[in-house]
């Protein structure tokens, strides 16, 4: 037998925004040549990295004409300081000086459209049906950066509030929202769905841990062909139990959605710029209204009478937040008190006010990105709920089993990542914030 050891992986990384420090030096960079222009006595060469361009001049004693743009390269050269204006470039202080290029592969053909403009310019369907090359576009890969701070800052805040993260099936027996919005599998001999959300895992987790969230994709087969839905998304979801109203988690949010700017501003100044992105500020609280007095402000101002609705129309989302921005400063807006028919079977209903729920949406520049709420915790009123909602008792008793045994006062919510990754970004398509996009027309790349 002959045992090969491996050798550790060099993980060396080249900070590009300390190359201030690595100034006279001799460095060595892999990456993508993004944009190539051969002038007679220097050329320059701009490279693709993981996450920013850099610039590398070439000398007229080096000649660069046999690579392409696109191919896979090792450059090694000098760091030395210049002025780049290029919003693309992290680092705008210095280039890098070729004294070698070594090509690592070339691709087989060239892509159908070009992706070292400033603007990638091309239709949406062309981006979407060829999403793994469209997103090596600067600003596309900016956007779903700013994404992974908002989800890692999801998870940073709630481990510091002493929540326990949980990974939830996607794979369930029946839907935590009822309806006909979701997709139906065959398991083996049975039928089971594709996850619409993690509520009644949430829940347990809140009768095992007390404080539980939940990172992860949840599927709806709603019919919709919008620029506000897909599929598939990505939702973050929290659920704590000993809560004393639902405001707490309203209160929770509020922090949380503090904390996530805060870190915008510490890891994504550079995709922020280069987006031309400007923040919203939370200065202490975010207003909120009952769902009745939403519809009363938007028809008292607009004449257009929603009173009867059971929710906000998308119009109603969108003068909503510019009515709170007008009166409150704020661009996001808490509407509370759905009606029972309108909000899931889970949800608890407001004592004081019969027909409404102690429930939530939360606005934000035009578009609901959160639903949220306080949940039924005892077992007579959520059997006799699911009764009242047409809904087989028998059919929930896994989940009755939570309230049979016990679970103390609780709620969360669950927010769409990609909702609020585009109103962050004000992208109006948010399936410009989702990878991989699926809708009742795509299910590829």
């Amino acid at each position: 037998m002959i045992v090969k050891n491996i050798k550790p992986m060099n993980l060396e990384i080249i900070d590009i925004e300390k190359l201030d420090q690595m100034e006279g030096k001799e460095i060595s960079i892999k990456g993508a040549i993004h944009r190539l222009r051969i002038l007679p006595n220097v050329t320059f060469c701009i490279l693709r990295l993981e996450r920013t361009l850099i610039q590398v001049v070439a000398e007229q004693q080096y000649d660069l004409s046999a690579f392409l743009e696109g191919d896979f390269v090792e450059v090694t050269g000098l760091v030395r300081a210049s002025k780049l204006n290029d919003k693309a470039i992290l680092n705008k202080n210095y280039e890098i000086s070729l004294t070698k290029i070594n090509l690592i592969h070339r691709p087989k053909e060239v892509p159908p459209f070009e992706i070292n403009k400033k603007e990638l310019n091309i239709k949406p369907d062309l981006e979407f049906d060829m999403r793994q090359i469209s997103l090596r576009h600067p600003k596309k890969r900016a956007i779903f950066k700013i994404s992974e701070t908002i989800a890692n800052s999801f998870a940073s805040f709630l481990e510091t509030n002493n929540f326990t993260r949980i990974f939830s099936p996607k794979i369930v027996f029946a839907g935590a929202e009822g309806g006909a919005n979701i997709f139906k599998i065959q398991y083996f001999d049975r039928v089971a769905y594709l996850a619409q959300s993690p509520q009644f895992y949430k829940q347990y987790g809140v009768g095992i841990f007390g404080k539980v969230y939940d990172i992860g994709p949840v599927f709806r087969a709603e019919k919709h062909n919008t620029t506000r839905h897909v599929n598939e998304y990505i939702s973050l979801d929290f659920e704590m139990g000993f809560i004393s109203s639902f405001e707490d988690i309203m209160a929770l949010e509020t922090a949380y959605l503090k904390f996530m700017i805060e870190q915008l501003k510490e890891k994504n100044n550079f995709e922020l710029e280069l987006l031309e992105i400007t923040l919203p500020e939370i200065t202490d609280s975010i207003p909120s209204i009952k769902l009745k007095e939403a519809h009363e402000i938007f028809f008292k101002i607009q004449k257009i009478d929603y009173r009867n609705e059971p929710d906000l129309s998308p119009d109603e989302e969108k003068f909503l937040t510019q009515w709170s921005k007008k009166e409150y400063n704020s661009e996001f807006l808490f509407v509370t008190h759905f009606p029972t028919n309108k909000r899931p079977f889970y949800t608890m209903d407001d004592p004081s006010n019969p027909g409404e729920t102690l429930s939530f949406d939360l606005l934000f520049r035009g578009l609901e990105i959160t639903t949220g709420g306080q949940r039924i915790h005892d077992y007579d009123m959520q059997y006799n709920k699911l009764i009242s909602f047409g809904m087989n008792p028998e059919d929930f008793e896994s989940f009755l089993t939570l309230h049979k045994y016990g679970v103390p006062p609780h709620g969360g919510l669950a927010i769409g990542l990609e909702r609020l990754t585009a109103r962050i970004c004000n992208i109006e398509n948010i399936k410009e914030a989702s990878m991989y996009p699926r809708d009742i027309n795509r299910i590829t790349p």
